[in-house]
């Protein structure tokens, strides 16, 4: 039988990165903290830590922080089966999702606090590119992942959730430096853009519909979905914008859309382990109900 108050002090470090961090998470002292994750080690023979700043998990530590997550999973759908109360005062089970960026900064928090609202549940989100989510989910970090690939792992189930839509926007003063003529080649590769990322490949996604090949050298990086409109409408450069954040500075005059006839949908997908738990199919069956009707994930009319 595992030592649950142990796992739960190693967990703790892992999540809040020191010691100190989970001692005022735990509401215990550091040394408490210290004390139990030691004694953990010395009876398994082997490190669930790697001290540091932050600390990390071991192969080990992250095996045991994702059966800590699956036992409270269960622990809670007993709860909301029998009535019990299971957990102390004030104390909720925490469901961990993989978000892709795009969603964070447009539907998702619509959508996702009536669930936690309504099912009492903590939610922590973490935001990582398509690579990232794939080792998020075969670790067990994450228990879902909302991402735009439909294929990250095997043994994984994954549901169409919708599609975000995007144009391709800067300031009227920049198209008419940049884009006189319109979007010649010349135009492409001497006009800045704006990513989120080294990997983010929407700009050349969508200059691959457009029948342009070549991605201007002149690459800004912002790495928030809100940060790269920002600096699309302060003038640095052109970027592919969620339609829903760039409407109302299309609508006013302050964006224009280099390309109005060549919009951008990518589908969205929420990928789950083939685990059978009541929480991950109340947060399924949430979704695929609630993104069926958000503006955000609607085709533009």
């Amino acid at each position: 039988m595992l030592d649950y108050a142990a796992l739960s002090a190693v967990v703790a470090v892992i999540r809040e990165g020191s010691f100190e961090g989970a001692a005022r998470a735990l509401r215990i002292t550091a040394s408490a903290v210290s004390q139990r994750v030691r004694s953990f080690e010395e009876r398994l023979g082997a490190l669930v830590i790697v001290r540091g700043s932050p600390c990390r998990a071991t192969d080990l530590g992250q095996l045991l922080c994702a059966h800590v997550d699956k036992v409270k999973l269960l622990e809670a759908e007993i709860g909301q089966q029998t009535g019990a109360a299971l957990f102390q005062s004030g104390e909720r089970t925490t469901l961990r999702l993989a978000v892709n960026i795009d969603s964070l900064a447009t539907w998702l928090p619509d959508i996702l606090t009536g669930y936690a609202e309504k099912a009492e549940i903590c939610i922590t989100l973490i935001v990582e590119d398509v690579a990232q989510t794939a080792d998020l989910l075969r670790t067990g970090d994450v228990m879902a992942a909302v991402t735009t690939c439909s294929d990250l792992l095997p043994g994984c189930r994954t549901l169409y959730l919708g599609a975000m839509h995007y144009a391709a926007c800067a300031r009227p003063d920049f198209v008419a430096r940049y884009f006189p003529e319109g979007m010649t080649d010349e135009a492409i590769d001497t006009a800045p853009c704006i990513c989120l990322n080294a990997q983010d490949s929407l700009q050349r996604q969508w200059l691959d519909r457009a029948k342009r090949t070549h991605l201007s050298p002149l690459t800004h990086y912002v790495p928030s979905s809100r940060g790269v409109l920002d600096f699309t409408l302060s003038g640095l450069g052109w970027g592919l914008q969620p339609t829903t954040l760039a409407a109302p500075h299309l609508a006013a005059g302050r964006l224009v859309e280099l390309d109005p006839g060549n919009r951008f949908e990518v589908p969205l997908y929420l990928v789950l382990p083939r685990l059978k738990s009541v929480v991950l199919e109340d947060l399924t069956r949430h979704l695929t109900r609630e993104c069926a009707v958000h503006p955000a994930l609607l085709p533009p009319g």
